[in-house]
């Protein structure tokens, strides 16, 4: 099946459920994003990274650290 628009994808996928009653939050993101870009050599020692406690091999969020210049 071939979708026409983004926002349909959005729709089915946040009617997606659990039978334990998990459900699924959805966000487009819309930006531009630059190719090619190169990340520093330090860039996973500069982040922290939550894991889940349900599930931690799925769910995690990476926290960088900021940098006031």
């Amino acid at each position: 099946m071939i979708f026409e628009r983004v926002q349909t994808v959005k729709d089915l996928m946040a009617t997606a459920t659990t039978r334990t009653g998990l459900k699924v939050f959805t966000t487009i993101l819309d930006k531009t994003y630059q190719t090619g870009r190169k990340v520093a050599l330090d860039f996973k020692s500069n982040m922290k990274i939550v894991f889940d406690e349900f599930l931690p091999q799925w769910n995690y969020t990476v926290k960088p650290e900021l940098h006031v210049i």
